[in-house]
């Protein structure tokens, strides 16, 4: 089974609400993301968002431009379906962000909320770096949330890999400076938890 054909019979099966990663409001993204000070006119992307409902609540902000990618293009249609009409004043991107050129689009923020850690190859990472350094505006921020390095080894039955922040801004590479670190405990909807690190960079100038 292709990583495509897993996340699409994930989204098929299940409910948005039943899966490990479900959050009713994104609560420390949003945080995060209005720390930033961005004009509600900047460009965002939310990188696997999938059937989040990060992009609802970017929306009531009054945030105008907004892209959402996700591989499972059954995750995009949950919340197209869920925001209605309202839908069509999002850009909607069905791809592997790995595996597919974004050198088109221009952006001042990268939102990722748990893709990130499923990338356990370098070529993997390198490529979504790739993408990240080409299409983020110099000076723009980038939230990335893991597991942290106490969280658990495996989600969705995949093997994942464990972050802190000093191993992820290595990740990333002198391109980007770290602005702050949070831990969060995630509570599942079967009453488990999850420890995610969530860490804002920044775009450097002479990147």
């Amino acid at each position: 089974m292709t990583e495509k054909d897993h996340w699409e019979d994930v989204y098929t099966n299940k409910s948005s609400e039943e899966v490990s990663w479900f959050q009713s409001h994104s609560t420390k993204s949003l945080e995060l993301i209005n720390n930033t000070g961005l004009p509600l006119f900047a460009s965002l992307i939310d990188v696997g968002g999938g059937a989040s409902v990060l992009v609802d609540d970017l929306m009531k902000l009054g945030y105008s431009k907004l892209q959402v990618l996700d591989l499972s293009l059954a995750a995009l249609k949950t919340a197209q379906e869920r925001l209605g009409a309202a839908y069509q004043q999002v850009e909607w991107i069905e791809a592997d962000v790995t595996d597919t050129s974004l050198k088109h689009l221009n952006v001042d923020l990268w939102h990722d909320r748990a893709v990130f850690h499923f990338l356990t190859e370098k070529v993997q990472r390198q490529k979504y770096i790739d993408n990240l350094t080409h299409i983020l505006n110099k000076g723009g921020h980038v939230i990335i949330a893991t597991f942290a390095d106490d969280g658990p080894l495996k989600c969705s039955g995949l093997d994942i890999c464990r972050y802190n922040h000093n191993t992820l801004a290595l990740e990333l590479g002198e391109g980007f400076s770290l602005v702050s670190h949070h831990k969060e405990t995630h509570d599942t909807p079967f009453n488990t938890k999850q420890n995610f690190i969530y860490c804002h960079f920044i775009k450097n100038d002479n990147k």
